[in-house]
């Protein structure tokens, strides 16, 4: 019998002894739909549970972050690795090369041998760190020993990568090498002449803050009260001498290094150098600018002075009433002339400025107060006398009173070599005679004497009646021959000392030096400023 069935499922199962017992199910919709969602809601659980146990993948523009932060990181380990081995690499060098101790003008300098020098036509030769030629690099030196030279250094380092344990300072640093020393008037002023051309041809502009003082390689720790009195009233300021008695080495913001004097240098050039000395030297001691070359006498005639000038000891005159009794005759019978006998060891520096600026003709044994005729005006005379045996046996030394005033433009009128003194044991030609003839004394010829000042007096008379009517057709001008800096220079103002240090305070930040001449600046420099147009 069939039976229709309901909404049922008719199952059948085996059960006792293989016959099949029917079981029913029942079907509905509903319970179709629960049992669908609770497999999603199941399902979707899992998911979020598997999200959370994984880490993300980063979006591309996370992942170029992370790259580049990672690659910054390697860059700067690698960058500071770099600059680590730089400093420790930086390498000392003697100042003083022995390979060419014996022969240091054949193509080398054995001071600080590794470095060329910057050098054009007719001007100074120097070593400017850093520059082009240093590729960027500072000059460092080290040690401070002062009896070899050997021993202190040199090296040359990036600013950015110098030696460890240094110690930087800032400002310019003049370095000086002189083959003599600096106490010496003439050896001191060779030395500091080619800082003052360097100085000249940056139009003034750039003043050290400092000096390194070597001989020979050795350090040295002052200059002669003559010469820094000069370097004073030159760079505006006392020269402040570094000893480098650091314990690692002391590398330098700027520094110029001079190792060959004048060398190099066209004497035109050497001659604006003194001048500009010259005139720095009367600013600074409140001498006038125009020294002897205006001065009249009740006649109108110019005044011509005449000036000897005595030292003690070696190479002195043995009779000096007489020497100077001479000279006085020849004087007096000349209309202007004034005569003056002063001993070199007795003056300040500014007195022998103030001298030398009322001196025509400068009378003197050979020595280094002769160094003081380029304070003279130009085309000034010099008269030069020398013990027995020097012509000889002195070598070219006994000629750098002609080179100084070919250079200073001076005119050496010669010189009086005494043909007696002391006896030598030895042949004339023989070195050993200069030890006994480099300290002698001098003696007097009075014909020869009195022939030889009549003949310069006259010279110099006329040359200074041709000088006084040209001048007289001229404006005067206070202004040391140097470029004025910055706005200056284009307007092309002539100006004082006092001036230029308005401008170098306006410009460059400069004080005003405590010197004799510093109260009276006020009033000029107030003057000055009444004339500059409002954009300055």
């Amino acid at each position: 019998m069939t039976s229709k069935l309901s909404p049922q499922k008719l199952v059948l199962m085996k059960h006792n002894r293989g016959h099949f017992t029917p079981i029913c199910f029942f079907y509905s919709p509903k319970l179709s739909i629960f049992i669908l969602i609770t497999c999603v809601t199941f399902f979707i659980a899992l998911c979020i549970q598997f999200s959370l146990q994984t880490p993300p993948l980063p979006s591309s523009s996370e992942s170029s972050i992370f790259n580049t932060t990672h690659s910054s990181t390697n860059h700067t380990k690698e960058l500071n690795s770099l600059v680590h081995k730089l400093r420790s690499s930086v390498t000392l060098i003697p100042l003083k090369d022995l390979r060419y101790a014996h022969a240091p003008l054949e193509g080398h300098t054995w001071f600080m041998s590794s470095m060329c020098d910057t050098h054009q036509d007719g001007e100074v030769q120097y070593q400017q760190f850093p520059s082009e030629s240093s590729q960027g690099r500072v000059l460092c030196l080290k040690g401070h020993d002062t009896h070899d030279g050997s021993w202190n250094s040199y090296a040359l380092a990036w600013p950015e990568a110098l030696p460890y344990n240094t110690t930087f300072m800032k400002g310019l640093t003049f370095v000086s090498y002189n083959h003599y020393n600096y106490e010496n008037m003439w050896h001191g002023l060779s030395a500091m002449v080619p800082f003052v051309a360097w100085y000249k041809m940056n139009n003034c502009s750039m003043l050290p803050s400092r000096w390194v003082l070597y001989h020979w390689g050795e350090l040295r720790f002052k200059m002669g009260l003559w010469l820094g009195s000069l370097m004073e009233a030159t760079f505006n300021g006392p020269p402040i001498i570094e000893r480098v008695d650091k314990e690692g080495p002391i590398c330098f913001e700027e520094a110029v290094v001079m190792r060959h004097n004048e060398g190099g240098m066209s004497r035109q050039r050497r001659m604006e150098v003194y001048d500009l000395m010259r005139c720095k030297a009367r600013m600074y001691c409140n001498v006038s600018l125009e020294g002897s070359n205006r001065e009249l006498n009740v006649r109108g005639l110019p005044v011509i002075g005449v000036t000897l000038f005595l030292r003690t000891g070696p190479r002195s005159f043995k009779n000096e009433t007489i020497v100077a009794e001479i000279f006085h005759k020849e004087c007096a019978k000349m209309d202007g002339c004034r005569f003056m006998v002063v001993h070199s060891n007795n003056l300040t520096f500014c007195e022998q400025v103030k001298l030398m600026s009322l001196t025509d003709i400068l009378i003197s044994p050979h020595g280094a107060q002769l160094t003081n005729m380029f304070l003279m005006e130009r085309n000034s005379s010099v008269m030069e006398f020398f013990p027995k045996g020097w012509l000889k046996l002195a070598g070219v030394g006994q000629y750098v009173y002609h080179w100084i005033a070919s250079w200073s433009g001076m005119k050496h009128q010669g010189s009086w070599r005494d043909p007696n003194g002391d006896i030598c044991p030895y042949s004339e030609d023989d070195r050993r005679c200069m030890s006994i003839y480099k300290n002698g004394r001098i003696g007097h010829n009075e014909t020869h004497f009195a022939d030889w000042t009549r003949n310069v007096l006259a010279e110099v008379k006329i040359r200074k009646i041709q000088e006084a009517s040209i001048k007289s057709k001229t404006t005067s001008s206070a202004a040391c021959a140097c470029v004025i800096p910055l706005a200056c220079s284009q307007m092309k103002v002539e100006t004082d000392y006092c001036v230029i240090h308005f401008l170098g305070s306006m410009h460059h930040g400069w004080p005003i030096p405590n010197t004799p001449w510093a109260e009276a600046c006020g009033d000029r420099v107030g003057a000055y400023k009444a004339q500059l147009p409002g954009s300055l």
